[in-house]
């Protein structure tokens, strides 16, 4: 069995007002379902590891192969709850421990 290959992303969120980490997924399965159907957003293995409201910074784990889906689809969400607001990504990394150590600095 082969060995799954996972990226970590660093998102942060440009948002006036605070919402939790419910509606910020909901937000990114929506626009990666309207970009690439059901189909395509199952192969992405989309996960949310950490999201701290205070910095505005959350952390995602996705699959090696779908960092471009995710990044298109990130760059197309303009609205969460009627409200502005954009998703820009900060940083990639393959492991977590490298993906904190990029954030801190």
């Amino acid at each position: 069995m082969k060995r799954l290959k996972r990226r970590y992303l660093a998102l942060v969120v440009d948002f006036g007002g605070v919402f939790g980490s419910k509606e910020l997924m909901d937000a990114v399965w929506s626009a990666i379902s309207k970009l690439y159907g059901e189909y395509g957003a199952s192969r992405t293995g989309l996960t949310l590891i950490d999201y701290d409201v205070e910095r505005r910074i959350a952390v995602v784990r996705i699959l090696h192969t779908a960092v471009d889906m995710v990044r298109a689809a990130l760059a197309s969400i303009t609205k969460i709850d009627d409200k502005p607001v954009a998703i820009h990504v900060l940083t990639v990394s393959g492991t977590i421990r490298a993906l904190y150590k990029k954030i801190k600095q």
